[in-house]
């Protein structure tokens, strides 16, 4: 009993150890989603053709297929066109942060659009550049109001990130099915990497609400 125990304790530090993995590749993908769904959502709201029909097929591409696929093409089908041996890793980031820039990309629109007009026109008429404006006035008020979004965005992208197991990545995942093939056990290891994401989820939760509560005090 004593040599099982131990032989699952083991297991369960090993499924642990993909917490860090399953966090890379949430933390850094968001964060560049973050920056190319920002740059999509203001092609979409400029003046320019090219930009808005570029970023609106974008959009409608990556919402509008599954994000299996994509991490396929990225790891598999891409790397032979280009002739470059792509990393599990480097695969899983791509595909991560180009889906999440389309629903970003459609959050942030949507928060500059609920913006008063108001202030686009007053901030013309005092001489703001467009630039200074987004940057300094709207996007600081358009975040307030899309921060439980965006929130709900790095859940969905926390728990979607389970798929890169699908081409080798080291995620929690990825162990809890090794440790599945190892003890022919389903159950424990698969609700311990539940166990993992919920905890991962509650605690990005919390600290989104103490952001929330902190913005809302400095308005």
């Amino acid at each position: 009993m004593e040599i099982l125990t131990q032989e699952w304790l083991s297991s369960i530090k090993y499924i642990s150890g993909g917490i860090i993995v399953t966090l890379e590749y949430t933390l850094i993908s968001v964060a560049l989603g973050l920056i190319l769904g920002s740059l999509l959502a203001l092609s979409k709201l400029s003046h320019n053709k090219f930009l808005q029909i570029f970023a609106s097929s974008y959009v409608s591409i990556f919402r509008g297929t599954p994000l299996l696929i994509q991490l396929s093409l990225v790891y598999f089908a891409i790397p032979t066109l280009i002739h470059y041996k792509m990393s599990v890793f480097e695969a899983g980031i791509i595909a991560f942060s180009l889906n999440s820039a389309a629903y970003v990309c459609e959050i942030i629109r949507a928060g500059i659009e609920s913006i008063d007009k108001g202030q686009f026109e007053a901030s013309k008429a005092l001489g703001i550049p467009y630039t200074a404006m987004m940057k300094d006035i709207i996007f600081p008020q358009a975040i307030k109001n899309i921060l439980p979004a965006l929130v709900n965005e790095v859940i969905n992208l926390l728990k979607e990130t389970a798929i890169i197991s699908i081409i080798g990545g080291a995620d929690l995942m990825a162990r809890a099915q090794i440790v599945v093939a190892e003890k022919y056990s389903y159950f424990i290891p698969l609700f311990i990497a539940s166990i993992y994401y919920y905890i991962l989820v509650e605690i990005l939760s919390y600290f989104a609400k103490i952001l929330e509560r902190k913005l809302k005090t400095n308005d």
